[in-house]
């Protein structure tokens, strides 16, 4: 039958000079990374939402057209049930309109979407805004 020893290990040597630089660099790490965000939650204003958005392409699909864009929520806030709205205009009149509506569009960030038409537009002008958030 085979002993098994009892007694914890215990180390002899000093620890290596690389493991102090790598806990010291990972404490300063730490602490910079803290700092960093407690600066940003005490300086940064806070904004209401504030969209832009970009159409990012275009192309048929079976019983319709699709239009691709990306919303941007330039503002330090999250908007909630964004609605936005798209529209295909011929001389300024509203042919077909389609709403498509984002869970939510977090700050300094973006999102994309499609909207979905019955017909291609063509020459005609689209037209895509938000319409609408809440806040969560």
């Amino acid at each position: 039958m085979t002993e098994i020893s009892r007694k914890q290990p215990s180390e002899t040597e000093d620890p290596h000079w690389i493991e102090w630089a790598t806990g010291i660099f990972s404490a300063v790490l730490v602490v910079g990374m803290i700092g960093w965000v407690g600066v940003e939650a005490i300086v940064e204003e806070d904004q209401p939402p504030e969209f832009g958005i970009a159409i990012t392409g275009g192309n048929a699909i079976a019983g319709g057209y699709r239009v691709e864009f990306d919303i941007a929520n330039r503002a330090t806030r999250t908007a909630a049930a964004v609605v936005v709205r798209g529209e295909i205009l011929d001389q300024g009149k509203a042919v077909e309109d389609a709403e498509v509506t984002f869970d939510y569009v977090p700050a300094q960030s973006k999102s994309s979407g499609a909207m979905l038409f019955s017909a291609e537009p063509g020459q005609r002008e689209v037209r895509i805004r938000a319409v609408g958030y809440s806040d969560p």
